[in-house]
């Protein structure tokens, strides 16, 4: 039996400790999955001022002496904090670095007040990227792996090959840089790099240096052993042009041998309809009437009458470009003429949300629309939406497709990224939901009525339901991936 991997898991979210999309619920549970399968697996993350000491039983791991992590000339000092995730069968160690100054606000990147991101972003993020390894060299404990995702971790794998290059703790570390979304790089002015404490050389061109500004991305990709990212489309997609590339891609073809699409996984101890908790009534695929309780309770809940027969379209969303929203002005005027009701969970840029608010209020009698995020409305609407509404301009994964499956919402998507490897369009013949390729709203709009036009075969609507009900996207195939790419990376 191959012996065991130690791996440690960096990420500036985790849920449920510190959330603001995907990338926590990744990182809280792919962790667990890769402990179950034998490995010791640890996470480290910064302890943001969210984040309760009593409720989470946080403690000091490091006491006696303070870390001291340099920014530029100055010596910033961490302490770390640790406490654990857990599920049936294993338990996984969390640290947390902490430094007031940095950490101690009530935002994770912006500010909740003016909601621009902090302005000194780029030294939260060098503390925590330096703080890291000082971690390590303090604890004594080697990992085998590193694994970095997105760009708040990316001048760790620029460290190790450079500054920390000749420090024997460090000389068998290799690195995996998980890319969740190329789109957000973490890019500063130039007078940021001097911050690092990186060798004068490494801001050029084949370093950390993109468009004359310090790239923490760019640094990932360039400096890490290996790279991953969230689907095998958006693998494909991040290399090939300027739009999913977002200027990075001329730097991802260099290193496309080492670049590795792994489709994320969900947790279905959390999302799955015969044990949600949050929903009205559990169901399966064979006790599917379960669907129309929850239907029901959903509709109550935005104050919007139960209609038989008229399908319930939902959405989950940042109210950001990305998500498709440009698409759904277009045609939102068409869309809400059908016999149609809406229902819509999101949160994001004010020009969004104002337009969105303004819809709900042309149509109340068949809209429904809460500005923020809930947890338990957010597993309602999986639950009792017959259909579930995603036409992103880009998605390096998502999640809430792989929900509504489990969940039998059928997905209306855009054929990108992950989007494209997980809906099979029904004219397949054995679909699991419905997509349009062309970002048009009109290709929108005409899927859309491909879909309400099904809905009304209640046979056929009944089968695509269970063909997505039935797939498996749980984390222990990814999770093998994720091992299998660590081991063949520890023998290089």
């Amino acid at each position: 039996m191959s012996k065991p991997l130690n791996i440690l898991f960096v990420s500036s979210e985790v849920e449920p400790f510190a959330k603001t999309g995907g990338l926590a619920d990744v990182s809280g549970t792919l962790p667990q999955v890769i402990k179950d399968q034998g490995h010791e697996i640890r996470i480290i993350m910064p302890r943001y001022g969210s984040i309760s000491e009593r409720k989470f039983k946080l403690h000091d791991v490091i006491r006696l002496k303070d870390i001291e992590v340099p920014i530029g000339k100055e010596k910033k000092i961490a302490n770390v904090n640790s406490s654990f995730i857990a599920n049936v069968k294993s338990k996984v160690q969390v640290y947390f670095l902490a430094n007031k100054e940095l950490y101690e606000r009530p935002g994770i990147y912006t500010s909740p007040d003016s909601k621009k991101d902090y302005v000194d972003n780029d030294v939260r993020f060098i503390f925590f990227c330096r703080g890291v390894l000082e971690t390590l060299k303090r604890l004594g404990w080697q990992p085998d792996i590193i694994h970095c995702n997105d760009w708040q971790t990316g001048l760790i794998p620029a460290y190790i090959k450079t500054m920390y290059n000749h420090d024997p703790f460090f000389k068998n570390i290799k690195t995996v840089f998980t890319i969740h979304n190329l789109a957000y790089q973490g890019t500063f002015p130039a007078a940021a790099f001097d911050k690092t404490g990186l060798p004068e050389a490494e801001f050029g061109k084949e370093g950390v240096e993109f468009f004359g500004k310090l790239n923490f991305m760019k640094a990932g990709l360039v400096y890490s052993d290996v790279i991953t990212t969230v689907s095998e489309k958006y693998a494909e997609e991040i290399c090939s042009t300027e739009e999913f590339g977002c200027g990075l891609e001329g730097v991802l073809q260099k290193r496309k041998s080492q670049l590795h699409g792994i489709i994320n996984g969900i947790d279905y101890n959390i999302w799955n309809p015969e044990t949600d908790e949050l929903i009205i009534k559990r169901y399966d695929m064979r006790t599917l009437e379960g669907k129309q309780d929850n239907k029901k309770e959903l509709l109550a809940k935005f104050g919007l009458a139960y209609k038989v027969n008229v399908p319930l379209v939902g959405i989950i969303s940042r109210l950001v470009d990305q998500k498709g929203l440009d698409l759904i002005k277009e045609i939102a005027d068409d869309f809400m003429k059908l016999d149609v009701q809406f229902v819509m969970l999101a949160a994001g840029e004010k020009r969004y949300q104002d337009y969105f608010e303004s819809l709900h209020k042309k149509y109340a009698a068949k809209m429904g629309l809460f500005i923020g995020y809930n947890d338990e409305l957010a597993h309602l609407i999986e639950a009792g939406c017959d259909m579930y509404l995603m036409p992103s301009r880009y998605e390096p994964c998502g999640l809430n497709q792989l929900y509504s499956l489990k969940y039998g919402t059928v997905p209306i998507v855009r054929a990108t990224g992950g989007l494209d490897d997980t809906i099979h369009d029904v004219e397949s013949g054995n679909g699991n939901g419905f997509k349009f390729k062309k970002y048009d709203s009109k290709e929108l709009f005409k899927t859309i009525q491909r879909a309400l036009k099904m809905y009304h075969d209640t046979a056929a609507w009944k089968k695509i339901m269970k063909n997505g009900m039935q797939q498996d996207f749980s984390w222990e195939s990814s999770a093998k991936k994720y091992t299998n790419l660590y081991r063949n990376l520890v023998k290089q």
